[in-house]
């Protein structure tokens, strides 16, 4: 039986948790679906630029499992850029602000 996932810290749930290609309906899409701490370590590496040792930190992590979380994310985003499928960002194992979800 596997460990519990423990929850990782996240700045805040994203304000947007759909993206699809231009000119598609949704309807005739394929979701790839993101979770909120794979979002939350895109931002942080990639938008905000931070090592990751100091990203790890902030999400309450380790440096490797936060590595991992980070190779998923890239993982799912560059498959679904790729073959034109949608982004779904929801769930995950996660606290925002002290509240748990």
């Amino acid at each position: 039986m596997p460990r519990p996932l423990r929850c990782r810290r996240v700045l805040g749930e994203p304000s947007f948790s759909i993206f699809k290609p231009a000119g598609v309906p949704a309807r005739g899409l394929t979701f790839s679906t993101l979770t909120v701490e794979e979002f939350e370590a895109l931002r942080l590496a990639d938008a905000e630029q931070m090592p990751q040792e100091k990203a790890a930190s902030r999400m309450g992590v380790s440096q490797p499992t936060f590595s991992r979380i980070l190779s998923s994310a890239r993982n799912k985003v560059a498959i679904a850029i790729s073959k034109g499928m949608g982004i779904l960002i929801e769930g995950g194992t996660y606290k925002v602000s002290g509240r748990e979800r």
